[in-house]
């Protein structure tokens, strides 16, 4: 039960040791981290900015719905007769609202305006931006071959090629760890399963790839991915169905990386 003895030094040359083994070419010592370019990681700002952009604004949103609620209103008033449907307004006992709070709905109302502009100025930027780009870099092409599939938007494209597509893979393994939604193995003596995803990978891209699964149900119904998961699932709903959606994520992840590499299109 020694204490380990702990400076700079042991610590550099244990370093040093693992560097060593790694390139006599033990692969397993070890993982060397990929580290993306100042170019690279910049690119990835706008989409990013647009996702806080969007949280405020459902934060905004939920703010007004509670404070209507308090009242006994279940319905939010629109964007374009605000005034209108606010001054009809009638709480639970069938009063109008207080001024104090028309005044506060009135200001979050200016709020959510405003982060609806942002959002739209954003989107316009970056669709300018795809207009100006070099058609000769790689990841703009990425971009506009996704945008080809029905069911793949602007937003969704840019988020799969500035997060996961501008890397380099050498197998599918490797791609789904780097987004999180491969089974961890469980083996011992006998058994042999799969356990949960590891979600030890990136939770933007995967978040995105499961909103695009249940996207790709709705807007691919007679894809070979559609019909797999109508077969295993069939009627069940709960968490069967939430299991399924993620195999089929990682399945339909697969299939938009060859396509963006090799211009195979998906079944």
């Amino acid at each position: 039960r020694a204490r380990r003895a702990k400076t700079d030094r042991l610590d550099a040359e244990g370093m040093l040791r693992v560097l060593a083994t790694w390139l006599a070419g033990d692969r397993q010592v070890c993982s060397m981290v990929r580290v993306p370019t100042p170019d690279e990681e910049d690119a990835k700002r706008p989409h990013r900015e647009r996702e806080q952009l969007v949280h405020d604004k459902q934060r905004v949103e939920n703010r007004i719905e509670a404070l209507l609620f308090t009242q006994g209103i279940r319905k939010r008033p629109s964007l374009r007769s605000w005034e209108r449907d606010v001054a009809a307004l009638r709480t639970g006992d069938g009063r109008g609202l207080p001024q104090l709070l028309r005044a506060e709905l009135d200001r979050l109302r200016r709020r959510l305006v405003f982060v609806l502009e942002l959002i739209r100025e954003l989107e316009d930027n970056r669709t300018q931006a795809m207009k100006e780009a070099d058609v000769t870099d790689k990841r703009i092409a990425k971009i506009a071959a996704l945008q080809h599939i029905r069911g793949i938007g602007e937003n969704f494209a840019a988020v799969l090629v500035r997060e996961v597509f501008y890397r380099t893979f050498d197998n599918r393994r490797q791609l789904a760890s780097y987004v999180g939604i491969t089974p961890m193995p469980y083996q011992s003596g006998g058994m042999d399963r799969d356990r949960g995803i590891s979600r030890a990978g990136n939770p933007r891209a995967r978040t995105t790839m499961i909103q695009l699964a249940w996207l790709w149900l709705r807007y691919q119904p007679d894809s070979a991915l559609a019909n797999w998961f109508r077969e295993r699932v069939g009627t069940l709903q709960g968490r069967t169905r939430r299991i399924a959606i993620v195999a089929m994520a990682r399945k339909l992840l697969i299939a938009l990386w060859r396509y963006v590499e090799t211009g195979m299109v998906p079944d």
